[in-house]
């Protein structure tokens, strides 16, 4: 394994590397085992990943965000044995290890040395044409593999730690990512019609307004679990919000109908028959999410593919225009006729959803 050592005048007890020595560093095939001939590298807004044939790093920025902060040696410490810890709960085999980054005489290392100067996530290298994005768009992502995904979120959602917080504070938790997503995405340096942002955060804040005792009742109800490394409040979430966002990505991938099977799986796993009014409010939600921390990236002094950023956050807003429309509907209704229907079969489908996958 090789040994970055920073040049000059500088002992190795005084050398504070700096991230891009970091980067540098992990970047380089040298700095693994003699077997490591190639390292891919990815970026995101708060993570540098590093993939080898076998094994994959992953180092945080030091970055503070509103709802994540990695700026000192021991959150970025606790942030990592967390990851490691929450997502070893459904893939054992992947998460393997958070691991420290030292110095040493020789100079940077990975694993124990002199000094620690940052930690990494270490994982197990995944089949990369067996990732859903892969199977999605070279159309073989088949019903049979989606049942088994539901089966086994069901059993995951089933066992999950419950969380319970005041009703007051749950709602304005909501109320504060409304108003993030409002905020960001009205920010006229992005040039976004204002419009269409008004009228999608308009009918969540509506709905949310209206439905305020169907979120309180799912709180009660032990409905909310955790499973967010970084932040303790996102951490409480609705499994009926996972399947929501999971069927928004497919969809934003081109693949449109995953939620019609996952989302009746995982509910009738769970007991649990919520409206479908809620399942479109969260699809809408995210979709604004998802565009808000896409258009975001531009916000950054040197803004990675910048050219990206601007239509993907179309794209989702695009997304989220049907299940506002949808919303609107529901919300116009004197009562809401669109509750979750249990079908004789144990089966639980919405009115007129579609039970095929639609490419």
């Amino acid at each position: 394994m090789r040994h970055s050592k920073r040049e000059g005048g500088y002992g190795w007890n005084m050398w504070t590397p700096t991230l891009e020595e970091k980067v540098a560093f992990l970047r380089d095939p040298r700095s693994y085992d003699a077997s490591v001939q190639q390292v891919d590298v990815r970026e995101t807004h708060m993570s540098w990943v590093f993939l080898t044939d076998s094994v994959v790093f992953k180092l945080k920025k030091p970055v503070r965000f509103p709802y994540l902060d990695f700026t000192t040696l021991e959150k970025r410490r606790n942030a990592c044995r967390a990851e490691v810890e929450l997502n070893r709960r459904l893939a054992a085999d992947v998460y393997l290890d958070a691991v420290p980054l030292s110095v040493s005489p020789a100079g940077l290392v990975i694993g124990e040395g002199i000094t620690v100067v940052d930690w990494l996530v270490k994982m197990r290298r995944l089949n990369q044409g067996r990732m859903l994005d892969c199977l999605i768009a070279e159309k073989r992502l088949e019903r049979k593999c989606i049942e088994e995904l539901a089966l086994k979120l069901a059993d995951f959602y089933r066992n999950a730690h419950r969380v319970f917080m005041r009703p007051d504070v749950f709602l304005r938790h909501w109320e504060y990512d409304l108003r993030q997503n409002r905020v960001v995405l009205l920010n006229p340096r992005f040039k976004l019609s204002p419009g269409p942002i008004r009228y999608l955060n308009g009918l969540l804040r509506e709905f949310l307004s209206q439905k305020q005792a169907l979120f309180v009742d799912r709180l009660k109800r032990r409905r909310i679990v955790d499973c967010l490394e970084f932040n303790a409040r996102l951490r409480i979430l609705d499994p009926l919000e996972e399947i929501a966002y999971l069927d928004l990505e497919c969809e934003h991938l081109g693949m449109k109908g995953i939620g019609d099977i996952t989302r009746p799986c995982v509910m009738q796993g769970l007991r649990d028959h919520p409206p479908v009014s809620l399942f479109c409010f969260y699809r809408c939600y995210r979709a604004m999410l998802r565009a808000r921390l896409s258009i975001a990236h531009l916000l950054a002094p040197n803004a990675r593919s910048p050219e990206k950023w601007r239509p993907q956050a179309l794209s989702y807003l695009k997304l989220a225009a049907p299940d506002a429309r949808q919303l609107e509907a529901y919300l116009r209704r004197p009562e809401d006729r669109n509750a979750a229907c249990p079908r004789a079969s144990g089966e639980w489908f919405p009115p007129g959803a579609a039970r095929k996958i639609r490419w």
